[in-house]
């Protein structure tokens, strides 16, 4: 029987892909499961011979080039949506996709909040303007303001209402952290205004959104990234959750700047909220996640994965962040959770291979 060709999408800068090491574990695992994987960019396409310019990592992890099949479905894992890689990405001559295209965040956000499926669990959410800034300091204590179209935690300001003014927490394109004391409203709208315009993120909207109590350490926010898969068998299940821990005094919780950490999440739940509200907790995320994957899948089409930024706010209550259909899983690595790490590279290639399997009629 013929392996079964998966193509993954990724972005490619000369002999260098964006999130490198998932990319060769997902190959190296594909061929344990018997797929014939590779990596590719929209570049790499020899259309005229229906092949492919495929690279996969040889025993050093070094990236070889060769010319591969033509894919019997392709896993989209690019991040950088820059216009060719949209061009390639809106024809249907090409080939099948594992996971349909998803949208900007803050569009994201509004669908989310109309839905009755989860709107129970999702922050007062709206794009920003002035106006609507103003209107969330009077309602909330801390108030985050977001790029819609972001990732990483680039350009994202929390504002805190504090004794004597407001506390500015902001983490710019660059992933430099700022801290700043504000004396009154006026002040706080005119400096978000030149926040705004210089931290755009190619031309999207910004979001302003109810913040909540994260910090279950003193000076550091925490959340839960949920990673959300289909499994062989074409249903979602969650993969695993993980803590992530911000850096003192930042807004965000990423890791990519490394100066954030992870943590298991049932223990250190556990030892916060006590066994019993830490199990009751897990049991929320899971199924938030798996009602926002009807909602999504409703709107959108079948996907393959999700990461799930959730927060659990020091009184324990579940709520959503934001949803990333291309998200790391470098949570799992960093908090220990290697049995979940594992499950979630090959969940992804086992999907992809039930596709190909159905679209040739096995």
């Amino acid at each position: 029987m013929l392996k079964p060709v998966i193509g993954i999408l990724a972005y490619r800068k000369g002999a260098f892909f964006e999130n490198a090491k998932f990319l060769r574990d997902l190959i190296r695992e594909g061929k344990k499961l018997g797929a014939d994987v590779y990596a590719f960019s929209h570049v790499d396409l020899l259309e005229k011979s229906r092949k492919i310019r495929g690279y996969v990592p040889d025993e050093r992890g070094k990236w070889t080039k060769r010319i591969s099949s033509w894919p019997d479905i392709v896993i989209d894992f690019c991040r950088m949506l820059r216009k060719p890689y949209r061009d390639m990405r809106r024809r249907k001559d090409l080939f099948p996709y594992a996971n349909n295209k998803f949208t900007y965040k803050w569009k994201a956000m509004l669908l989310f909040s109309e839905s009755e499926q989860v709107k129970k669990w999702i922050p007062e959410t709206g794009v920003y303007s002035s106006s609507r800034l103003s209107e969330m300091l009077e309602k909330y204590p801390i108030v985050y303001v977001k790029p819609g179209n972001g990732t990483g935690g680039h350009s994202i300001a929390k504002i805190k209402k504090a004794v004597g003014g407001y506390v500015l927490q902001g983490r710019k394109r660059s992933g430099k952290k700022i801290m700043e004391t504000l004396k009154s409203e006026a002040s706080v709208l005119r400096r978000i205004r030149r926040w705004v315009r210089a931290e755009q993120i190619r031309s999207g909207n910004f979001m302003v959104q109810q913040g909540l109590d994260l910090e279950l350490l003193p000076g550091r926010m925490i959340d839960t990234r949920l990673i959300v898969q289909k499994n062989g068998k074409g249903a979602w299940v969650v993969t695993g959750k993980a803590l992530r821990v911000g850096a003192k005094n930042s807004p965000t919780t990423n890791l990519i700047y490394g100066d954030g950490k992870a943590l298991r999440f049932d223990s250190f739940m556990k030892e916060r909220f006590g066994a019993e509200k830490a199990e009751q907790i897990s049991r929320e995320c899971d199924e938030l996640a798996l009602r926002l994957m009807e909602v999504i899948e409703g709107k959108f089409g079948s996907m393959i994965e999700f990461g799930l930024d959730i927060g659990i706010d020091t009184k324990g209550n579940v709520w959503f962040i934001e949803a990333n259909p291309k998200p790391s899983h470098e949570a799992f690595i960093k908090s220990g959770e290697l049995a979940a790490y594992r499950k979630s590279i090959r969940r992804p290639i086992q999907y992809a291979m039930f596709l190909a399997g159905r679209l040739k009629g096995r």
